[in-house]
Formats: structure tokens, C-alpha cells, sequence
């Protein structure tokens, strides 16, 4: 008798999450949420995704902010980076 053998999806560290660049494509926010690449694709195009969205021509973009906060994760000063990083 055979099992199925589901394994958990690996998402990002808090660490990982908190060093994405302001914006990051949906391949990684997908990543971030624990989300396979064709169900993100799939939550997108159906406008369900998790967090907002932005169309950039055939591309989605995600802020990383919207990610941190959709995950309950604080980002340190607001989001914002210094200049000296």
C-alpha cells in the first residue's frame, strides 16, 4: 500500500524576507508565501492574489513591504533602507 507523501513548500526566513529589494518579481514573492509557482500565477491572474499587485507589461511585481506585512513580519524603520546600506 502506497502513501502519498506531501512535503511543506519552503518559504524565506525573516531574515531572507527582510533583505528583498523594495519591489521583487512573483516567481519570489510566491517564494516568500509559500506559494508554487502556477498557483501564484493561477492567484494572479484571477486578481486573488494575497497582496496587491503591479502589472508591469507581462511581468507582475510585489512590493516586499506589502509582503512583510501580509506575513506579520515588522520591518525595521518602516521599510525604508539607509543611505549607507
Amino acid at each position: 500500500m502506497s502513501r502519498n507523501v506531501v512535503q511543506a513548500r519552503p518559504g524565506m526566513t525573516i531574515a531572507q524576507l527582510l533583505e528583498l529589494p523594495t519591489v521583487v518579481d512573483l516567481d519570489t514573492a510566491n517564494r516568500a508565501l509559500g506559494l508554487g509557482r502556477t498557483r501564484g500565477y493561477e492567484l494572479a491572474r484571477q486578481g486573488d492574489y494575497p497582496v496587491p499587485l503591479r502589472r508591469d507589461g507581462r511581468s507582475y511585481r510585489v512590493p516586499s513591504a506589502l509582503l512583510a506585512l501580509e506575513l506579520g513580519v515588522i520591518v525595521p524603520g518602516g521599510g525604508r533602507r539607509s543611505a549607507a546600506a
